[in-house]
């Protein structure tokens, strides 16, 4: 929502907006554009002057300026559907979606678009560094958006990206997520098999072969198809995949010729696949191989994805916006891969309305058990209004792996948290933090426990 307000900004509207308890980076990004942001929530804002209302998904029936709008008849509409209406219908719409790493995808998407001179126009769903922000006006043709699954508003409770007009559309790989929207893994994947079947038959379908879900949906297409992935079979394929410090190298090979080395200033092989999966659609806007290559060494990421906080005492302190379980075994990881002989904390905060709930008891266990992970300290879980018996347990989570030989603790509050870290972690450690939300500032307060300031 933050984003679509510095767009419309830019666009000449007059813009402003009510919200609870932003924190950063979009409190500072409002901030950086000169939007007015309301703390809470006053019929009052509703002013007569305004022409239209955007209603977030996290808005429902009982919100003053919600009952404000829909008494005096102020025109009102989704997230999706402003940004289609304002953007996408005389665009070509590069919409990238999955259940992990969309951001980072579109950011890298976006990347190679700009560099290689396609001057694209962007939207998403995180602060792209090389952007300074989460969105950018191009005059090209493209526009490059990140795909969620998550509902439109409270009166549509449809995937925001059936609203998108994807002409290349990717999906990296697919997941049960979004319990509180999606009753099981079926509801979610007719949801994605609509946006599949969305994409024109003039169109590009790109998806993650390995990820068998995903891969399946070639099956509803009407477009051509590309896959990408360490399969065998992919179309876009990495082999040799090899971490080198902060970079990870790979040899790729383009429908079956190969096309030599390629580096990636990211950790992970999660990330090789995000490279791979924005190669892919920078070949479908028109752009070489070798051109994207030299691209991808000056991609400098996305805040909040294994971003570096701060270095203190000799301990790195990284915030990393993993909640799903498989995200989170990616993450740790891809740190553990990269440094294999660095003690490596694995923090963590259950937030998320999914990552809050019993449902993925046992792949949060399996994460943490499989991560490599020196030390795991699992906060309190942040929904304590959710039934007991739907209520993810971290107390189940440390006794399983205490029972497997592994450290973890559970530490309810962030000021325990930070003592505790502050106290036993040494030179040379890798403290990575992962929330979906604030966390209570936790970096910037381990940073200062340390004796640091915020990198």
């Amino acid at each position: 929502m933050a984003t679509l307000a510095a767009m419309l900004k830019a666009r000449g509207h007059v813009v402003q907006g009510s919200d609870l308890g932003v924190y950063p980076p979009m409190s500072d990004f409002l901030a950086h554009e000169g939007i007015a942001a309301f703390e809470g929530y006053d019929a009052d804002h509703i002013t007569s002057d305004i022409d239209r209302v955007v209603v977030g998904n996290a808005i429902s029936r009982g919100n003053p300026e919600l009952e404000a709008v829909l008494d005096r008849k102020v025109r009102f509409t989704s997230l999706p559907e402003m940004i289609r209406d304002e953007f996408l219908w005389q665009s070509r719409s590069v919409v990238i979606a999955g259940t992990h790493g969309k951001t980072t995808t579109t950011a890298l998407t976006a990347w190679l678009l700009t560099e290689c001179g396609k001057d694209p126009s962007v939207l998403v769903g995180g602060i792209s560094v090389n952007f300074d922000g989460s969105y950018r006006l191009g005059s090209g043709r493209d526009f490059v958006i990140e795909g969620d699954e998550y509902d439109s508003a409270f009166f549509d409770k449809t995937a925001k990206f059936l609203k998108y007009l994807p002409d290349i559309a990717v999906v990296g790989n697919l997941e049960y997520d979004h319990a509180d929207i999606y009753a099981d893994m079926e509801a979610l994947r007719t949801a994605f098999r609509r946006f599949v079947g969305l994409v024109p038959r003039q169109g590009r379908l790109i998806l993650g072969a390995d990820s068998p879900e995903a891969a399946r949906l070639a099956e509803g297409a009407r477009c051509r198809v590309e896959t990408f992935g360490v399969d065998l079979e992919a179309d876009w394929r990495a082999s040799n995949v090899q971490p080198n410090g902060d970079c990870i190298n790979f040899d790729l090979t383009v429908r079956g010729e190969p096309r030599g080395p390629v580096a990636v200033p990211l950790w992970g092989a999660h990330n090789v696949r995000n490279a791979l999966a924005a190669m892919a659609v920078g070949d479908a806007a028109g752009l070489s191989v070798e051109e994207m290559v030299r691209a991808l060494t000056s991609f400098r990421g996305v805040r909040r994805r294994l971003e570096l906080r701060g270095v203190a005492r000799g301990i790195s302190v990284f915030d990393d916006f993993a909640h799903h379980p498989t995200a989170i075994l990616e993450t740790l990881r891809a740190v553990r891969w990269s440094y294999p002989d660095w003690r490596v904390w694995a923090i963590f905060e259950p937030r998320s309305a999914t990552s809050c709930r019993r449902i993925f008891q046992e792949d949060f266990t399996r994460a943490f058990l499989e991560s490599g992970a020196d030390e795991v300290i699992l906060a309190s879980v942040f929904r304590q209004s959710l039934p007991e018996n739907e209520r993810l347990s971290v107390e189940e989570i440390v006794e399983r792996l205490h029972g497997a030989g592994r450290r973890a603790r559970h530490i309810p509050t962030v000021a325990e948290i930070v003592t505790t870290v502050a106290a036993e972690a040494g030179e040379g450690d890798l403290v990575v933090i992962m929330s979906n939300g604030g966390f209570d500032g936790i970096h910037d307060r381990l940073l200062a426990a340390l004796g640091g300031q915020p990198g």
